[in-house]
């Protein structure tokens, strides 16, 4: 299946000296929103250049109803640097910020003109007066260096192994297209595909592009299952799971979803799966690992998540361990382990639950007799969030998801996690019996708003504990809990 429009060269791109910028221009019939004017342009002495502004649907939870609201999402590419300009038409400006906050960007505010600089790729919130379910979405990708070349776009019936959506609306047929191995699928920029595409049982796929893939309703926009060698870079989607694969890299993917349970970014039975620069806002958690589940029958090893923003509008930015083998195949199946996961250089934005069994920012939630063990959260950094817990670690039998409970968590560590912020209620770590217990976690360097939490910190008296200072309730079934400084 070839996809092809006459607007194949749509993008523009500009030189000026050795710096690039490109922008994608809307393709037919891809519906735009006008909430926000995005403009972007490299020196002062070159003009502007439009950006085109899409709708993205989001998921405001108002009292225990998901209530979905149409936000903005805007993208280009560059190298150098590039000035931005964002005009807002919603309501006058009264104030404006663009996170993540450790960017250290301050938009200068004029009126209702917001600009500010960029000198490297950035996946970003811009937000005005506060509102956070109008915001603007906005990516300011590397260069594509994935993008067919003009000569290979002119004859792309030469080109077998190439699947090319061109900017412009596309409808799969039945709502799915399962990809052959050793095929590369382009979505360009200003392209909007409705339906899912699946990778399933194949080996060398690669996912490239700047545009979105997307049912019209809920649903995986790309489906991981049971393959090797798979590869997304710079696509926007509203999910993509991973299950029974091995060796997946997902770099500079955006999954954004608004309705009920729509996870961003799962790992079912997989082993050795990277992320990098992924941005997810969705409307449960940002990304799980699980052992056996849906089908996918295993532990997890070797997942690897860095340089990256979650935003949970509902439940979880981080969830591990809840689903394994004895929900799917009986408790006495053998047990899953899910071992060697490493987190680092991550902003989490945003974290809302109301239900307790289902907060934590940082949630290790060990059901259905799996192992968990062997995790690093490395260099995180937490912002004031609106409802739930800054760590959740627990063994349970949560009987909605689970046949039994889980068997171990040990050995976790958080190094360099910071937190500002007044919106968590009380951490939780807590084993289950004294032959399923939480062991060995470590917290090197936890600083909550401002304050570093350790075991010899100034002015805990000798009876507290340490978790006590931190509003981490540490119950029955745990052993060696550490908080340490350098």
């Amino acid at each position: 299946m070839k996809h092809l429009s006459l607007l194949t060269l749509a993008l523009a791109t500009f030189l000026t000296g050795n710096a690039e910028l490109v922008t994608y221009p809307a393709g037919p019939g891809v519906e735009t929103l006008d909430d926000f004017t995005v403009e972007v342009r490299q020196g002062a002495e070159t003009p502007w250049k439009p950006v085109a502004v899409y709708p993205v649907k989001v998921d405001e939870v108002r009292g225990t109803k998901h209530t979905p609201e149409t936000t903005s999402m805007a993208y280009f590419d560059f190298d150098g640097t590039v000035d931005v300009r964002v005009i807002a038409h919603r309501a006058p400006v009264t104030e404006a910020r663009v996170r993540p906050l450790s960017y250290n960007i301050t938009p200068a505010v004029s009126g209702d003109t917001l600009t500010f600089s960029l000198s490297s790729p950035r996946n970003l919130s811009v937000e005005v007066n506060g509102d956070i379910f109008h915001n603007l979405h906005l990516f300011a990708n590397p260069i594509d260096t994935h993008r067919p070349s003009a000569k290979v776009l002119k004859n792309l019936k030469k080109h077998k192994d190439l699947i090319y959506f061109a900017p412009g609306v596309h409808n799969l047929p039945g709502d799915t297209l399962s990809v052959p191995s050793g095929t590369t699928v382009y979505i360009d920029g200003g392209a909007r595909v409705y339906g899912q595409l699946i990778a399933n049982g194949v080996s060398d796929v690669k996912f490239y592009g700047r545009g979105e893939v997307h049912p019209r309703g809920r649903g995986e926009g790309v489906y991981i299952k049971r393959s090797k060698n798979i590869e997304a870079d710079g696509i926007i989607v509203t999910q993509i799971p991973v299950g029974g694969s091995d060796s997946v890299s997902i770099n500079n993917v955006k999954a954004i979803s608004y309705y009920g349970w729509g996870d961003g970014m799962n790992v079912f039975a997989s082993d050795n799966v990277h992320y990098n620069n992924v941005f997810c806002r969705n409307s449960d958690d940002c990304n799980t690992v699980y052992a056996t589940r849906k089908g996918f029958n295993g532990g997890c090893r070797n997942i690897t998540m860095e340089n990256s923003t979650l935003w949970a509008d509902v439940a979880h930015p981080i969830m591990i361990g809840l689903h394994g083998s004895a929900a799917e195949l009986g408790t006495d199946a053998p047990a899953d382990t899910i071992q060697n996961l490493m987190y680092r250089n991550i902003d989490i934005l945003d974290h809302q639950e109301k239900q307790i069994d289902y907060q934590g920012c940082f949630a290790i939630n060990c059901g259905d007799n799996n192992l968990v063990k062997d995790i690093t959260f490395d260099n995180i950094r937490v912002e004031d969030f609106r409802q739930g817990q800054l760590f959740n670690i627990r063994i349970f039998f949560n009987e909605k998801y689970c046949k039994a409970p889980g068997t171990c968590v040990k050995n976790v560590l958080f190094k360099d996690v910071v937190y500002n912020g007044s919106g968590d209620e009380v951490s939780i770590i807590a084993g289950y019996n004294q032959d399923r217990k939480v062991s060995d976690i470590t917290f090197e360097n936890l600083v909550i708003n401002g304050v570093k939490i350790s075991d010899d910190m100034p002015g805990k008296p000798k009876w507290y504990k340490t978790g006590d200072m931190a509003r981490i309730f540490i119950g029955e079934h745990v052993d060696n809990v550490r908080f340490i400084s350098r």
